[in-house]
Protein backbone atom coordinates (compact mmCIF):
# COMPACT_ATOMS: atom_id res chain seq x y z
CA UNK A 1 0.00 0.00 0.00
CA UNK A 2 2.60 2.21 0.64
CA UNK A 3 4.73 1.29 -2.13
CA UNK A 4 1.51 2.31 -4.41
CA UNK A 5 1.07 5.88 -2.75
CA UNK A 6 4.39 6.71 -2.85
CA UNK A 7 4.45 5.62 -7.00
CA UNK A 8 1.34 8.12 -7.10
CA UNK A 9 3.02 10.67 -5.54
CA UNK A 10 6.44 10.55 -8.25
CA UNK A 11 3.50 10.72 -10.78
CA UNK A 12 1.82 14.29 -9.21
CA UNK A 13 5.14 15.48 -8.58
CA UNK A 14 6.14 14.83 -12.78
CA UNK A 15 2.91 16.30 -13.48
CA UNK A 16 3.35 19.62 -11.67
CA UNK A 17 6.69 19.55 -13.33
CA UNK A 18 6.27 18.44 -16.69
CA UNK A 19 2.52 18.93 -17.48
CA UNK A 20 0.06 16.63 -19.13
CA UNK A 21 0.80 14.99 -21.89
CA UNK A 22 -0.75 16.88 -24.33
CA UNK A 23 -3.29 15.05 -27.16
CA UNK A 24 -0.81 14.30 -30.26
CA UNK A 25 -2.52 16.47 -32.98
CA UNK A 26 -5.07 14.31 -35.41
CA UNK A 27 -3.63 13.63 -38.74
CA UNK A 28 -5.80 14.39 -41.45
CA UNK A 29 -7.39 12.33 -43.73
CA UNK A 30 -6.55 14.03 -46.72
CA UNK A 31 -3.16 16.53 -47.17
CA UNK A 32 -1.91 18.25 -49.75
CA UNK A 33 1.86 18.66 -50.85
CA UNK A 34 3.05 22.26 -51.32
CA UNK A 35 6.92 22.62 -52.28
CA UNK A 36 9.15 25.35 -52.65
CA UNK A 37 12.85 25.99 -54.20
CA UNK A 38 13.88 28.81 -53.48
CA UNK A 39 17.60 31.32 -53.40
CA UNK A 40 17.65 32.59 -49.66
CA UNK A 41 19.11 35.71 -50.46
CA UNK A 42 16.31 36.62 -53.95
CA UNK A 43 13.60 38.56 -52.92
CA UNK A 44 10.95 36.33 -55.17
CA UNK A 45 11.99 33.80 -53.01
CA UNK A 46 11.40 35.43 -49.90
CA UNK A 47 8.72 37.13 -50.76
CA UNK A 48 6.83 33.57 -51.29
CA UNK A 49 8.39 32.33 -48.21
CA UNK A 50 6.69 35.17 -46.57
CA UNK A 51 3.43 34.79 -48.28
CA UNK A 52 2.94 31.24 -47.39
CA UNK A 53 3.06 31.79 -43.79
CA UNK A 54 -0.65 32.28 -42.90
CA UNK A 55 -1.82 29.93 -44.94
CA UNK A 56 0.42 27.03 -43.38
CA UNK A 57 -0.89 28.69 -39.75
CA UNK A 58 -4.31 28.34 -40.94
CA UNK A 59 -4.37 24.80 -42.25
CA UNK A 60 -1.64 23.61 -40.25
CA UNK A 61 -0.57 19.60 -40.92
CA UNK A 62 -3.09 19.18 -43.54
CA UNK A 63 -0.11 20.81 -46.06
CA UNK A 64 3.03 18.48 -46.10
CA UNK A 65 5.05 21.11 -47.10
CA UNK A 66 8.71 21.42 -47.61
CA UNK A 67 11.34 23.61 -48.72
CA UNK A 68 14.60 23.31 -50.84
CA UNK A 69 17.43 25.64 -52.31
CA UNK A 70 18.69 26.50 -55.36
CA UNK A 71 22.77 26.49 -55.86
CA UNK A 72 24.99 25.69 -59.32
CA UNK A 73 28.31 23.53 -58.99
CA UNK A 74 31.34 24.66 -59.92
CA UNK A 75 34.09 21.74 -60.79
CA UNK A 76 33.54 19.84 -57.24
CA UNK A 77 31.69 23.14 -55.58
CA UNK A 78 28.37 24.15 -55.14
CA UNK A 79 27.35 27.57 -54.59
CA UNK A 80 24.19 29.29 -54.77
CA UNK A 81 23.62 32.36 -56.76
CA UNK A 82 24.24 35.05 -54.00
CA UNK A 83 27.47 33.63 -53.13
CA UNK A 84 28.90 32.46 -49.42
CA UNK A 85 26.47 34.37 -47.22
CA UNK A 86 23.48 32.75 -49.32
CA UNK A 87 25.25 29.27 -48.71
CA UNK A 88 25.71 29.63 -45.33
CA UNK A 89 21.94 30.73 -44.68
CA UNK A 90 21.25 27.73 -46.51
CA UNK A 91 23.34 25.51 -44.73
CA UNK A 92 21.34 27.26 -41.38
CA UNK A 93 18.43 26.73 -42.70
CA UNK A 94 18.82 22.89 -43.78
CA UNK A 95 20.54 22.30 -40.60
CA UNK A 96 17.50 23.89 -38.35
CA UNK A 97 14.99 21.54 -40.80
CA UNK A 98 16.68 18.47 -39.21
CA UNK A 99 17.09 19.41 -35.95
CA UNK A 100 13.82 20.96 -36.01
CA UNK A 101 11.69 19.01 -38.33
CA UNK A 102 8.09 19.90 -37.26
CA UNK A 103 9.09 23.67 -36.34
CA UNK A 104 12.04 24.68 -38.73
CA UNK A 105 9.65 27.37 -40.90
CA UNK A 106 9.40 29.28 -37.89
CA UNK A 107 13.23 30.65 -38.50
CA UNK A 108 13.12 30.41 -42.28
CA UNK A 109 9.94 32.57 -42.16
CA UNK A 110 11.75 34.98 -39.42
CA UNK A 111 15.11 35.49 -41.29
CA UNK A 112 13.18 35.87 -44.49
CA UNK A 113 11.51 39.15 -42.90
CA UNK A 114 15.15 40.18 -43.22
CA UNK A 115 16.64 38.65 -46.37
CA UNK A 116 19.37 40.98 -47.01
CA UNK A 117 20.94 40.53 -43.56
CA UNK A 118 21.47 36.15 -43.89
CA UNK A 119 23.28 34.99 -42.42
CA UNK A 120 23.47 37.73 -39.90
CA UNK A 121 19.98 37.57 -38.66
CA UNK A 122 20.15 33.95 -37.56
CA UNK A 123 21.05 34.53 -34.23
CA UNK A 124 18.68 37.21 -33.52
CA UNK A 125 15.99 34.88 -34.77
CA UNK A 126 17.01 31.79 -32.94
CA UNK A 127 16.33 33.42 -29.96
CA UNK A 128 13.30 34.58 -31.32
CA UNK A 129 11.76 31.35 -31.85
CA UNK A 130 13.47 29.84 -29.34
CA UNK A 131 15.50 27.67 -30.58
CA UNK A 132 19.58 26.16 -29.75
CA UNK A 133 20.89 28.55 -31.91
CA UNK A 134 24.60 26.79 -30.66
CA UNK A 135 23.41 23.40 -32.01
CA UNK A 136 21.95 24.72 -35.62
CA UNK A 137 25.29 26.41 -36.06
CA UNK A 138 27.67 23.18 -35.17
CA UNK A 139 25.79 21.91 -37.87
CA UNK A 140 25.83 24.36 -40.21
CA UNK A 141 29.63 24.96 -39.69
CA UNK A 142 30.43 21.46 -40.19
CA UNK A 143 30.84 18.56 -42.36
CA UNK A 144 26.83 17.78 -42.20
CA UNK A 145 25.80 21.34 -43.34
CA UNK A 146 27.55 20.88 -46.39
CA UNK A 147 26.53 17.58 -46.83
CA UNK A 148 22.65 18.21 -46.14
CA UNK A 149 22.86 21.90 -48.45
CA UNK A 150 24.59 20.04 -51.17
CA UNK A 151 21.57 17.32 -50.97
CA UNK A 152 19.03 20.46 -51.31
CA UNK A 153 20.63 21.63 -54.54
CA UNK A 154 20.83 18.14 -56.08
CA UNK A 155 16.72 17.65 -55.72
CA UNK A 156 16.21 21.08 -57.06
CA UNK A 157 18.62 20.25 -59.90
CA UNK A 158 16.63 17.06 -60.10
CA UNK A 159 13.41 18.88 -60.21
CA UNK A 160 14.60 21.68 -62.29
CA UNK A 161 13.79 24.18 -60.16
CA UNK A 162 16.51 26.77 -61.50
CA UNK A 163 14.62 29.65 -60.87
CA UNK A 164 13.58 31.32 -57.30
CA UNK A 165 10.48 30.34 -56.65
CA UNK A 166 10.34 27.26 -58.11
CA UNK A 167 6.52 25.90 -56.71
CA UNK A 168 4.91 22.60 -56.82
CA UNK A 169 1.55 21.69 -55.49
CA UNK A 170 0.69 18.26 -55.78
CA UNK A 171 3.66 17.66 -58.07
CA UNK A 172 2.43 20.63 -60.54
CA UNK A 173 4.63 23.58 -60.94
CA UNK A 174 2.13 26.47 -59.31
CA UNK A 175 1.09 29.38 -61.09
CA UNK A 176 -1.06 30.80 -58.67
CA UNK A 177 -1.24 34.19 -56.57
CA UNK A 178 1.54 34.15 -53.64
CA UNK A 179 -0.45 36.55 -50.86
CA UNK A 180 -1.58 34.11 -47.75
CA UNK A 181 -4.94 34.35 -48.79
CA UNK A 182 -4.30 33.57 -52.30
CA UNK A 183 -2.21 30.09 -51.29
CA UNK A 184 -4.58 29.59 -48.80
CA UNK A 185 -7.19 29.55 -51.16
CA UNK A 186 -5.08 27.46 -53.95
CA UNK A 187 -4.43 24.69 -51.16
CA UNK A 188 -8.11 24.48 -50.35
CA UNK A 189 -9.10 24.29 -54.27
CA UNK A 190 -6.69 21.13 -54.32
CA UNK A 191 -8.25 18.94 -51.46
CA UNK A 192 -10.28 16.27 -53.52
CA UNK A 193 -12.40 14.67 -50.49
CA UNK A 194 -11.95 16.48 -47.46
CA UNK A 195 -11.47 20.11 -47.18
CA UNK A 196 -10.26 21.38 -43.32
CA UNK A 197 -12.57 23.36 -41.53
CA UNK A 198 -10.41 26.30 -42.25
CA UNK A 199 -11.12 26.17 -46.29
CA UNK A 200 -15.35 27.04 -44.75
CA UNK A 201 -14.37 30.80 -43.83
CA UNK A 202 -11.37 32.01 -46.89
CA UNK A 203 -12.83 35.33 -47.30
CA UNK A 204 -13.02 37.00 -50.23
CA UNK A 205 -10.61 38.60 -52.41
CA UNK A 206 -10.68 42.16 -52.58
CA UNK A 207 -11.50 43.69 -55.66
CA UNK A 208 -8.37 45.44 -57.24
CA UNK A 209 -9.17 47.79 -60.23
CA UNK A 210 -6.72 48.09 -62.94
CA UNK A 211 -6.61 50.36 -65.74
CA UNK A 212 -3.94 49.23 -68.36
CA UNK A 213 -3.34 52.20 -70.88
CA UNK A 214 -1.58 50.28 -73.85
CA UNK A 215 -1.15 50.61 -77.77
CA UNK A 216 -1.35 47.59 -80.44
CA UNK A 217 0.99 49.18 -82.20
CA UNK A 218 3.64 48.10 -79.10
CA UNK A 219 4.83 44.64 -79.88
CA UNK A 220 5.89 44.60 -76.13
CA UNK A 221 3.30 46.25 -74.55
CA UNK A 222 0.99 43.22 -73.30
CA UNK A 223 -1.71 43.92 -71.36
CA UNK A 224 -2.94 40.11 -70.51
CA UNK A 225 0.77 39.23 -69.42
CA UNK A 226 0.57 42.14 -66.87
CA UNK A 227 -2.58 40.79 -65.61
CA UNK A 228 -1.66 37.76 -65.15
CA UNK A 229 1.56 38.81 -62.97
CA UNK A 230 -0.50 41.10 -60.86
CA UNK A 231 -3.51 38.44 -60.08
CA UNK A 232 -0.17 37.13 -58.16
CA UNK A 233 -0.20 39.55 -55.91
CA UNK A 234 -3.64 40.69 -56.25
CA UNK A 235 -6.44 37.36 -56.73
CA UNK A 236 -9.33 40.05 -57.23
CA UNK A 237 -7.58 42.15 -59.99
CA UNK A 238 -10.12 43.30 -62.16
CA UNK A 239 -8.31 44.70 -65.23
CA UNK A 240 -9.80 47.20 -68.12
CA UNK A 241 -7.20 47.49 -71.20
CA UNK A 242 -7.84 51.12 -72.95
CA UNK A 243 -5.74 52.15 -76.21
CA UNK A 244 -4.01 55.10 -77.00
CA UNK A 245 -6.09 55.83 -80.16
CA UNK A 246 -9.37 55.74 -78.50
CA UNK A 247 -10.41 59.25 -77.32
CA UNK A 248 -10.44 58.40 -73.67
CA UNK A 249 -7.23 56.98 -73.97
CA UNK A 250 -5.53 59.60 -75.28
CA UNK A 251 -7.28 61.87 -72.92
CA UNK A 252 -5.84 60.01 -70.00
CA UNK A 253 -2.68 59.67 -71.72
CA UNK A 254 -2.46 63.74 -71.88
CA UNK A 255 -3.21 63.81 -68.51
CA UNK A 256 -0.52 61.70 -67.24
CA UNK A 257 1.87 63.37 -70.21
CA UNK A 258 1.54 66.30 -68.45
CA UNK A 259 2.88 65.29 -65.17
CA UNK A 260 5.81 63.63 -66.50
CA UNK A 261 4.78 60.10 -67.47
CA UNK A 262 5.62 59.16 -71.47
CA UNK A 263 5.72 55.85 -71.85
CA UNK A 264 3.27 53.36 -72.37
CA UNK A 265 2.10 51.16 -71.14
CA UNK A 266 0.86 52.52 -67.66
CA UNK A 267 -0.59 50.35 -65.33
CA UNK A 268 -2.94 52.39 -63.52
CA UNK A 269 -4.38 51.81 -59.97
CA UNK A 270 -6.77 54.18 -57.66
CA UNK A 271 -5.53 54.91 -54.30
CA UNK A 272 -7.37 52.21 -52.47
CA UNK A 273 -4.97 50.06 -53.28
CA UNK A 274 -2.68 51.59 -50.90
CA UNK A 275 -5.02 49.62 -48.12
CA UNK A 276 -4.79 46.28 -49.87
CA UNK A 277 -3.32 43.37 -48.68
CA UNK A 278 -0.12 42.80 -51.08
CA UNK A 279 0.27 46.50 -51.77
CA UNK A 280 3.44 46.33 -49.43
CA UNK A 281 4.74 43.93 -52.15
CA UNK A 282 4.58 46.59 -54.92
CA UNK A 283 4.95 49.98 -52.78
CA UNK A 284 8.66 50.44 -53.76
CA UNK A 285 7.71 50.08 -57.69
CA UNK A 286 4.63 52.55 -57.48
CA UNK A 287 4.71 56.35 -57.84
CA UNK A 288 2.06 58.74 -57.44
CA UNK A 289 0.14 60.60 -60.48
CA UNK A 290 -2.80 63.21 -59.10
CA UNK A 291 -5.32 60.96 -57.81
CA UNK A 292 -4.03 57.66 -58.94
CA UNK A 293 -1.07 55.38 -58.39
CA UNK A 294 0.85 54.16 -61.19
CA UNK A 295 3.15 51.14 -61.59
CA UNK A 296 6.42 51.30 -62.58
CA UNK A 297 6.66 47.98 -65.45
CA UNK A 298 9.73 48.95 -67.58
CA UNK A 299 7.68 51.23 -69.80
CA UNK A 300 9.67 51.92 -72.98
CA UNK A 301 7.10 52.58 -75.73
CA UNK A 302 6.50 56.60 -76.52
CA UNK A 303 3.47 56.58 -78.39
CA UNK A 304 4.03 60.27 -79.59
CA UNK A 305 7.57 58.79 -82.02
CA UNK A 306 8.25 57.57 -84.88
CA UNK A 307 8.14 53.89 -85.04
CA UNK A 308 11.32 52.64 -87.08
CA UNK A 309 10.14 49.41 -88.66
CA UNK A 310 6.24 49.66 -89.80
CA UNK A 311 7.56 51.21 -93.31
CA UNK A 312 4.57 54.46 -92.03
CA UNK A 313 5.35 57.79 -91.11
CA UNK A 314 3.77 58.07 -87.52
CA UNK A 315 4.42 61.22 -86.83
CA UNK A 316 3.32 63.17 -90.12
CA UNK A 317 6.53 65.17 -91.12
CA UNK A 318 7.31 63.14 -94.23
CA UNK A 319 10.21 61.15 -92.99
CA UNK A 320 9.86 56.84 -92.57
CA UNK A 321 11.04 54.44 -90.01
CA UNK A 322 14.86 55.18 -89.69
CA UNK A 323 15.07 58.60 -91.85
CA UNK A 324 12.91 60.30 -88.98
CA UNK A 325 15.12 61.64 -85.93
CA UNK A 326 13.22 60.09 -83.49
CA UNK A 327 14.42 56.68 -84.53
CA UNK A 328 18.65 57.77 -84.09
CA UNK A 329 20.17 55.65 -81.73
CA UNK A 330 17.83 52.69 -82.34
CA UNK A 331 18.75 49.34 -82.91
CA UNK A 332 17.17 48.48 -86.01
CA UNK A 333 18.69 51.50 -87.45
CA UNK A 334 21.84 50.81 -86.70
CA UNK A 335 25.10 50.20 -88.67
CA UNK A 336 26.58 46.73 -88.55
CA UNK A 337 30.33 47.42 -87.16
CA UNK A 338 32.14 44.01 -87.61
CA UNK A 339 34.10 42.03 -84.91
CA UNK A 340 32.44 44.43 -82.10
CA UNK A 341 30.27 43.01 -79.01
CA UNK A 342 29.04 45.54 -76.56
CA UNK A 343 27.69 43.79 -73.16
CA UNK A 344 25.34 45.72 -70.82
CA UNK A 345 25.15 44.44 -67.00
CA UNK A 346 24.20 45.51 -63.75
CA UNK A 347 27.12 45.16 -61.49
CA UNK A 348 25.43 43.42 -58.39
CA UNK A 349 23.29 40.74 -60.78
CA UNK A 350 23.96 37.56 -60.32
CA UNK A 351 23.98 36.57 -63.89
CA UNK A 352 25.74 40.01 -65.00
CA UNK A 353 29.18 38.67 -63.06
CA UNK A 354 28.49 35.82 -64.63
CA UNK A 355 28.64 37.02 -68.29
CA UNK A 356 31.46 39.27 -67.32
CA UNK A 357 32.96 36.25 -65.87
CA UNK A 358 32.30 34.14 -68.89
CA UNK A 359 34.45 36.98 -70.83
CA UNK A 360 37.52 35.72 -69.47
CA UNK A 361 37.50 32.44 -71.24
CA UNK A 362 36.26 34.15 -74.11
CA UNK A 363 38.59 36.67 -74.64
CA UNK A 364 40.87 33.67 -74.46
CA UNK A 365 39.23 31.54 -77.13
CA UNK A 366 39.53 35.02 -79.52
CA UNK A 367 42.90 35.94 -78.60
CA UNK A 368 44.15 36.05 -82.40
CA UNK A 369 41.54 38.26 -83.78
CA UNK A 370 40.72 41.97 -83.36
CA UNK A 371 37.06 41.57 -81.37
CA UNK A 372 36.09 44.82 -79.86
CA UNK A 373 34.54 43.95 -76.51
CA UNK A 374 32.85 46.88 -74.72
CA UNK A 375 30.76 47.37 -71.46
CA UNK A 376 28.31 48.82 -70.81
CA UNK A 377 25.83 49.65 -67.56
CA UNK A 378 21.91 49.42 -66.88
CA UNK A 379 20.53 52.76 -65.11
CA UNK A 380 18.59 55.23 -64.90
CA UNK A 381 19.48 58.92 -64.01
CA UNK A 382 16.73 60.83 -62.12
CA UNK A 383 17.77 63.85 -62.12
CA UNK A 384 21.30 65.46 -62.63
CA UNK A 385 24.03 63.25 -61.09
CA UNK A 386 21.25 61.09 -58.98
CA UNK A 387 20.94 57.27 -60.43
CA UNK A 388 18.68 54.60 -59.71
CA UNK A 389 19.82 50.88 -60.21
CA UNK A 390 18.30 47.43 -59.70
CA UNK A 391 20.42 46.99 -56.88
CA UNK A 392 20.01 50.20 -55.19
CA UNK A 393 23.62 52.75 -54.64
CA UNK A 394 26.19 50.55 -53.88
CA UNK A 395 25.29 48.99 -57.47
CA UNK A 396 25.48 52.35 -58.53
CA UNK A 397 28.47 53.23 -56.72
CA UNK A 398 30.36 50.17 -58.03
CA UNK A 399 29.19 50.58 -62.30
CA UNK A 400 30.92 53.89 -61.58
CA UNK A 401 34.27 53.05 -59.92
CA UNK A 402 34.28 49.85 -63.02
CA UNK A 403 33.99 52.61 -65.58
CA UNK A 404 36.51 54.61 -64.24
CA UNK A 405 38.64 51.24 -63.83
CA UNK A 406 37.83 50.98 -67.71
CA UNK A 407 38.89 54.33 -68.72
CA UNK A 408 42.09 54.71 -66.96
CA UNK A 409 43.11 51.11 -67.07
CA UNK A 410 41.39 49.89 -70.28
CA UNK A 411 43.92 47.09 -70.61
CA UNK A 412 44.16 45.78 -67.28
CA UNK A 413 39.88 46.90 -66.09
CA UNK A 414 38.86 43.31 -66.58
CA UNK A 415 41.61 42.10 -63.45
CA UNK A 416 39.26 44.64 -61.11
CA UNK A 417 36.22 43.47 -61.97
CA UNK A 418 36.88 39.49 -62.33
CA UNK A 419 38.70 40.50 -58.70
CA UNK A 420 35.01 42.67 -57.61
CA UNK A 421 32.84 39.00 -58.53
CA UNK A 422 34.08 37.39 -56.37
CA UNK A 423 32.35 39.07 -53.68
CA UNK A 424 30.63 41.78 -55.57
CA UNK A 425 28.57 42.94 -52.27
CA UNK A 426 31.02 43.65 -50.39
CA UNK A 427 31.87 47.38 -49.82
CA UNK A 428 35.65 46.64 -50.01
CA UNK A 429 36.78 47.28 -52.91
CA UNK A 430 40.18 48.67 -52.97
CA UNK A 431 41.98 44.65 -52.34
CA UNK A 432 40.72 44.33 -55.99
CA UNK A 433 43.02 47.46 -57.18
CA UNK A 434 46.29 45.89 -57.78
CA UNK A 435 48.68 45.96 -59.75
CA UNK A 436 48.85 48.16 -62.14
CA UNK A 437 45.49 49.33 -61.26
CA UNK A 438 45.83 52.53 -58.56
CA UNK A 439 42.50 52.80 -55.86
CA UNK A 440 43.21 56.56 -55.33
CA UNK A 441 42.76 56.98 -59.09
CA UNK A 442 39.41 55.23 -59.16
CA UNK A 443 38.68 56.90 -56.10
CA UNK A 444 39.08 60.26 -57.23
CA UNK A 445 37.49 59.20 -60.53
CA UNK A 446 34.24 57.35 -59.38
CA UNK A 447 33.33 60.20 -56.16
CA UNK A 448 33.99 63.16 -58.88
CA UNK A 449 32.66 64.78 -61.36
CA UNK A 450 34.69 63.07 -64.01
CA UNK A 451 32.85 59.46 -62.70
CA UNK A 452 29.57 60.92 -63.26
CA UNK A 453 29.94 62.58 -66.24
CA UNK A 454 30.91 58.53 -67.31
CA UNK A 455 28.36 56.65 -66.09
CA UNK A 456 25.35 59.47 -67.09
CA UNK A 457 27.40 58.92 -70.95
CA UNK A 458 27.44 55.19 -70.34
CA UNK A 459 24.09 54.62 -69.70
CA UNK A 460 22.40 56.93 -72.34
CA UNK A 461 23.13 53.71 -74.35
CA UNK A 462 21.23 51.25 -72.80
CA UNK A 463 18.54 53.38 -72.39
CA UNK A 464 18.53 54.39 -76.34
CA UNK A 465 17.95 51.20 -77.28
CA UNK A 466 15.55 50.30 -74.44
CA UNK A 467 17.85 47.76 -72.87
CA UNK A 468 16.56 46.94 -69.19
CA UNK A 469 17.98 43.22 -68.73
CA UNK A 470 21.31 42.25 -67.48
CA UNK A 471 23.30 40.63 -69.36
CA UNK A 472 22.41 41.69 -72.66
CA UNK A 473 24.36 41.45 -75.59
CA UNK A 474 24.96 43.58 -79.04
CA UNK A 475 26.60 42.09 -82.11
CA UNK A 476 27.80 43.90 -84.44
CA UNK A 477 26.42 46.85 -83.11
CA UNK A 478 22.81 46.14 -84.13
CA UNK A 479 22.14 42.20 -83.46
CA UNK A 480 20.63 41.73 -80.08
CA UNK A 481 21.08 38.62 -78.27
CA UNK A 482 21.49 36.93 -74.14
CA UNK A 483 23.15 34.42 -72.74
CA UNK A 484 25.54 33.65 -69.70
CA UNK A 485 27.88 30.81 -70.22
CA UNK A 486 31.26 31.43 -72.39
CA UNK A 487 29.54 28.69 -74.88
CA UNK A 488 26.27 30.63 -75.70
CA UNK A 489 27.85 33.99 -75.67
CA UNK A 490 30.65 32.45 -78.53
CA UNK A 491 27.75 30.77 -80.58
CA UNK A 492 26.50 34.54 -80.52
CA UNK A 493 29.63 36.43 -81.42
CA UNK A 494 30.31 33.33 -84.16
CA UNK A 495 26.58 33.70 -85.75
CA UNK A 496 27.44 37.30 -87.54
CA UNK A 497 31.34 37.16 -87.54
CA UNK A 498 32.02 33.54 -89.22
CA UNK A 499 35.21 34.05 -89.88
CA UNK A 500 36.67 35.07 -86.61
CA UNK A 501 39.72 31.99 -85.64
CA UNK A 502 38.01 31.93 -82.20
CA UNK A 503 34.45 30.48 -83.43
CA UNK A 504 37.10 27.15 -84.34
CA UNK A 505 38.14 27.00 -80.75
CA UNK A 506 36.41 24.20 -78.59
CA UNK A 507 34.56 25.61 -75.27
CA UNK A 508 33.23 23.20 -73.40
CA UNK A 509 29.73 23.24 -71.94
CA UNK A 510 28.69 21.94 -69.02
CA UNK A 511 28.51 18.05 -68.44
CA UNK A 512 25.23 16.50 -69.13
CA UNK A 513 22.78 16.58 -66.28
CA UNK A 514 24.55 19.95 -65.01
CA UNK A 515 22.23 22.98 -65.41
CA UNK A 516 23.65 25.61 -68.13
CA UNK A 517 24.14 29.28 -66.66
CA UNK A 518 20.48 31.13 -67.48
CA UNK A 519 18.34 34.33 -66.61
CA UNK A 520 18.40 37.71 -66.42
CA UNK A 521 17.66 41.02 -64.14
CA UNK A 522 15.25 43.37 -65.61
Amino acid sequence: MKKTLFVIMLMAVAIVFTGCPKAKKAEPKEKVKLSFHVMSKCPYGAQVVKGVKPALDTLGNAVDFEINYIGNQKGDKWLPMHGEKELQGDKIAVCTKKLYPEKYMDLVFCMAESFRKIPENFEECATKVKFDAAKIKKCSDGDEGQKLVVESYKFSQAQKATGSPTIFLNGEKYKGGRTGSAFTKSLCDTFKTTKPQACNSIPEDPKVKLTLLTDKRCEECNPQRLTQSLKRIFPGVESEVIEYSDPVGKKLYDELAAQGHKLLPFAIFDKSIEKVDGYDKIKRFVKPAGDKVLLRVGAKFDPTKEICDNKKDDTGNGKVDCDDTDCQGQLICRKEVKNTVDLFVMSQCPYGTMALDALKEVKEAFKGDKLDININYIANETEPGKFRSLHGQPEVDENIRELCAIKHFPNDSMEYIWCRNKNIRSAEWKPCAKGKIKANVIEKCSTGPEGIKLFTDNIKIANELGIGASPTWIINNNQKASGVSAKDIQTNICKYNPDLKGCKTTIATPPTGKPQPKGQCN
